[in-house]
């Protein structure tokens, strides 16, 4: 031991000693460590469990910000997980991916990767209180990378998320007019004739108005065009919005998300009330969930399934981590994140039903309309004797045309012209080419369910609903996704939040000129699938490895005991430790391999075709992809590298209050072990040890405080308490 520790001294003097070695380390006032609320196995936890409010308790003496009720946490945490993607993309996978049968290995992987890891990052949260940052700095200082690299990944997805809110913004207010913008193909008037707008006769109405009066796009990403004055000023209202609702933190965002994430359901249900009176919306209902179990098969599906999981309750980004850092100690983390996994789940089967009710009933107008152009091409081929009557069954009646008559009457013309049927240009017209086209993202939103609401009655009031509901989703992921930026950095470098907030909104927008070029959907498109899916897999299984190897599961497992005051399922120990890393390196080898074998590309809105067409990026654009992968991975080599050579501090004089009371209370425990030892006149061996069987929160990648007292030299305390007892010191 040290010859100048208390201890020691004690050994040597009769002087009465009235501070603690944790005082002398840390260099602060003598604190009341019996009511400490970190160890929960001692009288502080038992005091705080019973109630009471401890003096020194985290909710009460660090500072930090704490969630108003139960219900604006779990609204909060729900906001952030259902967003655009449940709308726009789940049902596109479900019906992709065998309809009904999909739903089947999406909620396994729901449960044997997405709820355990939900449950992990709420957890780890929750206990040390502390942003992505300073959570994996604590958890491991050589895997403090994984916060950085995570708010990176926050910050690219914020910069084209938001632009998708700008665009719902501008078909919001659009919607304010009747009949609705989209609805009809503009007139060009050329002298005294009166043409259709040819790249609207080409594609329709509501293809037209998104390529050509929204985005104004260009044909190439190349070619930026400028910028787009309503898309810029739809952005710059984007991010206002965004900014008042996260200015004051969870104190403003709270509010926000009692409607935010409320008032997508009530739209959702009149949707499907709207949509089940529809003609034609059971077929649509009936195409999406009629199970194709032999696609059960195919690993894609499988891929796609723990894909859509993964982004669906929003891990990696740190929005779950800084949100439940704002809960009390005791919360029941494990029931929430049961609780908002399934919200999730329903959400994205109701939205489901909302889509392809509504795509059902624009599947019957579009085969109806189908088969009204085709029975006039009939018709004039009857006229001029290309066909001969005889081949129209008698029971047709052209001015009464159903879908059965003309699939017959297309039956027996393809029979008997078979040689030249061709030359006819006839279509088939089934209702099941209609429900098989696959739409998602942008394609679903604001061109297939926009056309489709033109056609219902009261076409504005819809819309206007149905923007508003868009908007909020992509608020509440918004905010979970700002605070998965501002937490951590408030929590390592102590800056005014305001002015920060407001600091990060004014850069992004700036940056976001970048997606409101005529050329920015290209770069939207480019962010969504390079910025996010690798660099987010990777920062997961990291996490994942983190807590269930280094810092061990065993462990974890005594620390959720202590912290919840029951001890999780076992299922829990066994999907941390093996099967979830398992199911991750897997969708990582998965997305690599597709990386590799899919060219790097994008879909371009020819306007000569009007029409999209795929095309490879140009060789400074496929710089620009893999460097976001880069970018958002750098930390993770760097950070490791630095703190492995004692380059770069290891986060812990960053630490909160909570934090260093938690750890000078397990020196203080150590100290009055050594006290009661010297008293009794026995051996470290034969002295049954004092300290509560619980202790709080240390990281793996420390030796304990005990050991580090026995040996470590003299002079190595002189720098003051980070350099002595905490996790991240021993590198």
């Amino acid at each position: 031991m040290p010859k100048n520790s208390k201890v020691t001294q004690r050994e040597h003097s009769n002087e009465h000693v009235t501070e603690s070695v944790a005082d002398l380390l840390a260099h602060e006032e003598p604190l009341d460590y019996k009511s400490s609320v970190m160890n929960v196995g001692g009288a502080g936890g038992a005091q705080a469990q019973k109630g009471k409010a401890p003096q020194d308790s985290p909710d009460a003496s660090d500072g930090r910000p704490a969630w108003n009720s139960k219900l604006q946490y779990i609204l909060a945490q729900v906001g952030f997980s259902v967003g655009l993607g449940n709308v726009w993309r789940f049902p596109y996978l479900c019906q992709k991916n065998g309809g009904g049968a999909y739903l089947v290995p999406y909620f396994i992987l729901l449960l044997i990767i997405g709820i355990p890891l939900f449950f992990l990052e709420l957890a780890v949260g929750q206990k040390i209180r502390r942003g992505s940052i300073g959570v994996w700095n604590y958890v491991c200082p050589r895997l403090g990378g994984i916060g950085v690299s995570s708010l990176m990944v926050c910050g690219f997805v914020g910069l084209y998320y938001n632009v998708i809110i700008g665009w719902s913004i501008f078909y919001f207010f659009q919607s304010f007019q009747y009949p609705l913008p989209w609805s009809e193909c503009p007139i060009r008037r050329n002298g005294t004739q009166a043409i259709v707008e040819p790249e609207c006769e080409k594609s329709s109405a509501t293809t037209y108005f998104w390529y050509r009066q929204t985005l104004n796009i260009t044909s190439t990403i190349a070619d930026s065009g400028g910028l787009n004055w309503r898309m810029t000023l739809s952005l710059l209202a984007a991010w206002f919005i965004v900014c008042l609702a996260v200015i004051k933190g969870i104190q403003s965002s709270g509010k926000v998300m009692y409607f935010s994430s409320l008032f997508p359901y009530v739209v959702l249900f009149c949707f499907l009330v709207r949509g089940l009176m529809l003609r034609g919306s059971v077929d649509g209902i009936a195409h999406m969930f009629t199970p194709k179990l032999e696609k059960m098969l195919e690993p894609q599906v499988w891929r796609e399934a723990a894909t859509q999981v993964f982004f669906a309750l929003g891990l990696g980004f740190g929005g779950v981590i800084a949100f439940s850092s704002y809960n009390k100690q005791d919360n029941n983390c494990h029931f929430d994140a049961a609780l908002v996994s399934i919200i999730n789940f329903v959400t994205s089967v109701l939205a489901t039903l909302v889509v392809f009710a509504v795509l059902g009933f624009k599947a019957n107008l579009m085969n109806e309309k189908c088969v009204v152009e085709n029975a006039e091409k009939i018709l004039g081929y009857l006229n001029s004797h290309v066909l001969s009557y005889d081949l129209i069954p008698p029971h047709v009646n052209f001015s009464h045309l159903t879908s059965s008559d003309y699939t017959e009457m297309y039956g027996v013309i393809k029979t008997v012209r078979e040689g030249s049927f061709a030359q006819l240009g006839l279509d088939p017209c089934l209702l099941e080419d209609e429900l098989n086209k696959a739409v998602q993202g942008t394609g679903l939103a604001f061109i297939a369910f926009t056309e489709a609401m033109t056609h219902f009655p009261a076409s504005p009031f819809w819309s206007v609903m149905f923007f508003f509901m868009l908007i909020n989703l992509g608020l509440g992921s918004m905010i979970g996704t700002m605070e998965g930026i501002t937490t951590p950095v408030l929590d390592t470098f102590k800056v005014r939040k305001e002015v920060f907030t407001v600091c990060c909104c004014i850069a992004a927008f700036l940056f976001g000129l970048l997606f409101v070029q005529r050329s920015g959907n290209y770069f939207v498109t480019m962010f969504d699938d390079y910025s996010a899916g690798l660099p987010l897999t990777i920062v997961v299984i990291l996490e994942n490895v983190s807590v269930a190897w280094i810092y061990g599961t065993k462990r974890f497992m005594q620390d959720l005991e202590d912290m919840l005051g029951f001890r999780p399922y076992r299922f829990y120990f066994y999907m941390w430790k093996y099967v979830s890393p398992l199911c991750l390196i897997v969708l990582i080898s998965a997305t690599i391999i597709e990386m590799a074998v899919v060219p790097p590309g994008y879909n371009a809105w020819v306007q000569e075709l009007a029409a999209e067409r795929f095309q490879s990026y140009p060789p400074w654009a496929m710089t620009m992809c893999f460097a976001l992968i880069g970018v958002a991975m750098l930390p993770l080599p760097v950070i490791f590298i630095a703190r492995q050579f004692n380059l770069m501090s290891d986060g812990s004089n960053k630490l909160s209050v909570s934090y260093k009371k938690g750890m000078m209370k397990d020196i203080s425990n150590l100290e009055d072990q050594d006290e009661t030892r010297f008293i009794l006149s026995k051996n470290p061996s034969e002295t049954p040890s004092p300290m509560p069987t619980h202790r709080s929160y240390l990281g793996p990648c420390s030796t304990s405080p005990m050991e580090m007292t026995s040996s470590a030299p003299s002079g190595r305390y002189g720098t003051g308490y980070q350099m002595t007892t905490t996790p991240e010191s021993e590198l």
